[in-house]
């Protein structure tokens, strides 16, 4: 697909024709609906189209559509993004935005991080749905806003708030798997007070992990998952400009799964994993004067897993990453500029003898954005010392202009970098693997984007081209399989989407050119990276009447390989899911979701089972 990009480029252009964001604000419904503000792409409050940026926003509609859908499934009907799990509902799953390896984004919650700093990644599996406001996704290399990781992109989840006379909601919904999902909460506010408080509990029987007989994982059980849930936010306002505010999200979730200790026996044992991911932290919001806002947050996540055989406990991973951060904003006579200290700390906590178990990073930033007349510029610079590898910058540049109402295009330049893992540097030896190599250096990136935007009425179409080439990346050669800094990776595509509203209906499209290529060979004589496919599309068509909400979701996905070398091919697959809404009283709505209709028997990872034709059905109570 590589040698056919330019082609494909100009395919995209014809079809075109045819605040900050780790200190969230709380917006109004009227203002996420028709070119939503969205915080994630400059740490400011910006709109949507004034951005030089490839950003989505996955709002609380589209969230309560998703049945019981796991977070990463959701974010995988987005632009640009492309998941795989190793089994049912809460087993292990990744995102990779843009062809980068999930280590090499970031995720947020409420503008906390959070991962694991043994993996690299965080845990998706471990995040409810239900919780979820909305979802901002920054689609290409952010590290010199968000620091370490961010060589795909960012995604920023924001838990719910509240406004207005207080609220009561609640869910309930069973389906396939003998699957039940409740929550209950309550939101209101006022000019001094907004709270909000959310409980969850999703239980499955799920479904068996790994069908080949011949594997030796093999157990022929059900691989269930169960999570109980809790979020909370608060603030305070005394004053206009003055706010004080809490964000608590707490997940904890046992899920099973099949795995073996070299042995048949050892496969029949029942595996578990328990997991409990949180993030707190609590922030003053304060107006300096006219034009200097100061921004104060302190905080911390927690990503907390115990590994079980049976009843024994075989391992523990955990992280406790604390931030401190100090942003301030200032309006200048042109545009916004922004300066920031963040200061954060991992600690890891193990089972596993690591020679190093804490590390921490110091990081300045700087950026400015403005419009003059038909043109946008952002720029951005960070340094980050890490206690681990020494210092590390990085930058970005982007300019746009708005040649007409309707059209608007940019071309944009960032760096990057990855952090290598405590795995990565300090991972004791044992069975003739070497372990980890703590002479590791950062991988880095340097990505080139070329985008074109229009916007008519209620119809938007977009097309992205981007080229991402990615140094130092790390891998584990054998004999040994001690990890060195050997290769190079280069992802490049394009990205084009639309989506309408026309009266009753509404429709969409993301059709995804990727090429994710391991150019240690040279220029275009690599394998494919594992596990990313070349093409992907999702659409949807909805259509409102009355009291009825009814909504159409087809998915193709074009076929990968599971192995770096390319001999193990993972077929292609489509899906089908369909979803209905009857609101049957002014509070009280009737829903169902049936997911892969057609029953698509498929891998995303070799080995893995994925769910077959399922349904989920429930009654919703959210007061207007």
């Amino acid at each position: 697909m590589h040698r056919n990009l330019p082609r494909t480029a100009c395919v995209a252009a014809t079809m075109s024709a045819t605040i900050a964001a780790s200190f969230p604000i709380a917006l109004r419904a009227e203002e996420q609906q028709l070119d939503p503000i969205v915080v994630t792409a400059t740490r400011q409050a910006t709109r949507v189209n004034e951005l030089n940026s490839d950003v989505s926003v996955v709002t609380r509609e589209e969230i309560e559509q998703a049945g019981e859908t796991t977070l990463a499934e959701l974010l995988a009907r987005q632009p640009g993004i492309q998941y795989v799990a190793n089994g049912g509902v809460g087993s292990n799953s990744s995102v990779f935005i843009r062809g980068a390896s999930p280590n090499q984004s970031i995720v947020l919650i409420d503008g906390q991080r959070i991962s694991s700093a043994t993996t690299g990644s965080a845990a998706l599996s471990r995040i409810p749905i239900d919780q979820v406001e909305r979802i901002e996704i920054l689609r290409g290399p952010a590290s010199s806003l968000y620091g370490a990781d961010a060589i795909g992109g960012v995604i920023q989840i924001f838990t719910r708030s509240g406004e207005g006379p207080m609220r009561v909601n609640a869910s309930t919904g069973y389906g396939s798997y003998n699957t039940s999902d409740s929550t209950v909460g309550v939101s209101g506010g006022t000019e001094l007070l907004s709270y909000s408080m959310q409980a969850g509990y999703t239980n499955t029987n799920g479904f068996n992990t790994i069908r080949d007989r011949n594997n030796i994982s093999y157990n022929p059980d059900r691989d269930g998952y169960y999570n109980k849930n809790l979020s909370a936010n608060f603030a305070v306002r005394p004053a206009r400009g003055q706010e004080i505010g809490i964000n608590v999200l707490a997940s904890y979730g046992t899920n099973q799964y099949d795995s073996n200790d070299f042995s048949r026996l050892g496969a029949a044992q029942n595996f578990s994993s328990d997991q409990n991911v949180g993030s707190y932290s609590i922030y003053a919001r304060n107006r300096l004067n006219e034009i200097w806002n100061s921004t104060l947050r302190i905080g911390s996540s927690v990503d907390d897993s115990k590994e079980y055989a049976g009843s024994f406990r075989s391992s523990t991973f955990r992280t406790d990453t604390d931030l401190f951060a100090w942003q301030n904003d200032f309006r200048l006579p042109v545009g916004e500029a922004l300066l920031a200290y963040e200061y954060s700390r991992q600690k890891v906590d193990s089972t596993t003898d690591y020679t190093v178990t804490e590390r921490t990073i110091r990081s300045f930033l700087a950026g400015w954005n403005g419009s003059v007349d038909q043109h946008r510029l952002q720029l951005n610079l960070r340094r980050d010392d890490n206690s681990q590898f020494g210092g590390q910058n990085t930058g970005s540049a982007s300019y746009g202009y708005q040649f007409t109402p309707a059209w608007r295009a940019h071309i944009s330049y960032g760096t990057a970098f990855r952090a290598p893992t405590f795995n990565e540097l300090y991972f004791p030896s044992m069975f003739g693997f070497a372990g980890g190599n703590p002479n590791l250096k950062p991988e880095t990136a340097k990505n080139t984007e070329v985008g074109v935007n229009w916007e008519q009425a209620n119809q938007r179409a977009s097309v992205v081209l981007y080229n991402n080439q990615v140094s130092d990346l790390i891998e584990f050669r054998p004999p040994t399989f001690a990890p060195v800094n050997v290769s190079k990776a280069l992802l490049r595509g394009a990205t084009l989407t639309y989506d309408g509203r026309f009266a009753e209906w509404a429709a969409g499209v993301a059709l995804d050119f990727l090429d994710p290529r391991n150019e240690e060979n040279g220029p275009n004589n690599g394998n494919r990276l594992a596990r990313r496919a070349e093409q992907q599309m999702s659409s949807y068509v909805d259509w409102n009447h009355g009291n009825w909400k009814l909504r159409a979701e087809w998915q193709l996905v074009g076929n990968r390989y599971d192995d770096p070398a390319n001999l193990v091919r993972l077929g292609g697959y489509g899906l089908v899911n369909l979803y209905a809404d009857y609101r049957f009283e002014r509070d009280w709505a009737l829903f169902a979701r049936a997911n892969n209709i057609f029953d698509k028997n498929y891998e995303t990872i070799a080995s893995y089972a994925t769910a077959g034709a399922n349904v989920f059905v429930g009654v919703r109570y959210t007061p207007r």
